[in-house]
């Protein structure tokens, strides 16, 4: 019995780690680089009232933060790696983002029309 329901588990958790990704498969996809602790492009316009996927790929070797208080979102990207913030849906309007670790140089904002 205890066979059977370890396997009953993992076959859940196997669909949905496999299904997670294919929920994002549809939402339009945009793209953040971070290059010498600046984000580019440093503006991104997106559509309004539309779920998306930010792709931030960290081309530093040190660690960034993607933050924003206006999103309500945050996400540590390690150096030579990406990760992905889903965002959305918006009104129309600018909602800024920092790199928290180096929020001299990597600050950008999300126009969305």
């Amino acid at each position: 019995m205890k066979t059977l329901f370890a396997s009953a588990v993992a076959a859940v958790m196997l669909a949905g780690a496999v299904s997670a990704p294919a929920a994002h498969a549809a939402d339009p996809t945009f793209q953040l680089t971070i290059r010498n602790h600046l984000f580019q492009p440093d503006t991104l316009t997106i559509p309004a009232d539309t779920k998306v996927v930010l792709e931030v790929i960290n081309e530093d070797a040190t660690p960034e933060e993607f933050e924003s208080h206006d999103l309500n979102r945050e996400k540590v990207i390690a150096g030579k790696s990406k990760g992905i913030v889903v965002i959305g849906p918006l009104k129309p309007g600018t909602y800024s983002f920092v790199g928290e670790f180096h929020e001299d140089t990597a600050k950008g904002r999300i126009v969305v029309k």
